[in-house]
């Protein structure tokens, strides 16, 4: 299978972005923000939603990152336990204004954790870095059911 690599600089971009992650499962220690560097990057393990074969429920490895990062700031993330595992549900990015390029994106997880990036401008990019291998199960949302 193709690996995927897509790049965000608006909110449309973005939103591509978001659904490929949609129910991505990672641990706290994969999320890292590099200060000096201004740059949040992130590994996660993402369900393969553009798999046209229902019977067959992928999983790959995937790196996330954002550029021009001034702040992180988390609510409900156990950040002490590098171990615990979140599952993304969406990110978003809301733009501060029409003459500034900068704003803050948010990822959202599952139980209400969030974290949020001051960002200059939006530059995002997610890859994958490794081959599929077979998922557990299928993610399930309330319309599937």
């Amino acid at each position: 299978m193709k690996r995927e690599i897509l790049a965000a600089e608006d909110a449309e971009d973005l939103q591509i972005i978001s659904a490929k992650l949609q129910d991505a499962v990672g641990r706290v220690g994969d999320l890292v923000w590099l200060p000096k560097a201004q740059r949040f990057a992130a590994l996660f393990n993402r369900f393969m939603w553009e798999n046209k074969r229902k019977t067959d429920n992928l999983r790959v490895r995937s790196g996330l990152h954002f550029n021009g990062v001034r702040s992180v700031k988390s609510q409900k993330i156990l950040r002490g336990d590098p171990d615990a595992v979140l599952s993304l549900l969406a990110i978003r990015f809301a733009q501060r204004g029409a003459e500034d390029p900068g704003g803050t994106v948010e990822l959202i997880f599952a139980g209400g954790g969030t974290i949020q990036l001051d960002v200059e401008y939006l530059d995002a990019g997610l890859a994958d870095i490794s081959g599929e291998w077979a998922a557990l199960g299928r993610p399930e949302h309330e319309a599937d059911r």
